[in-house]
């Protein structure tokens, strides 16, 4: 008999039912946590889990570059940055150097950040100032 994981259940119920900008919001902030776990890994001389934790973090890059909108203006100068990150990334793996993984982290981050105030920039537009209700 399978026991039911609550927590498991919630994140399969949060994918299945987030707008693609919140899907997207998701894997900023799932790269950000996989590139804090890959340094903090690297702090504790934890050659494995370091690895583990860069690669779901450069995972997460391939993904967001994969679909990205090729149709919009900005969409090569965010390629250059996924470019980018992901070379930090691999850089940081094998060079063991944190300051690497700290400017990926620092890219995605913004990335994060400006994908948030769109978000919310929409729900504005949909839906009003919700803050009237």
């Amino acid at each position: 008999m399978a026991i039911n994981n609550p927590y498991a259940t919630y994140q399969n119920n949060s994918v299945n039912t987030s707008t693609p900008g919140e899907l997207t919001l998701m894997l900023y902030n799932g790269c950000l946590k996989f590139i804090q776990q890959a340094k903090r890994a690297l702090e504790q001389g934890s050659i494995e889990e370091k690895n583990t934790y860069t690669q779901k973090a450069q995972a997460i890059v391939t993904e967001l570059m994969v679909t990205l909108d090729q149709s919009q203006a900005v969409s090569k100068e965010m390629m250059i940055l996924y470019e980018f990150v992901n070379n930090r990334l691999l850089d940081g793996n094998i060079k063991g150097d944190a300051g690497l993984y700290d400017e990926a982290s620092e890219i995605i981050t913004e990335f994060r950040d400006t994908w948030k105030q769109v978000i919310q920039i929409n729900r504005t537009k949909m839906y009003g100032n919700m803050d009237e209700v």
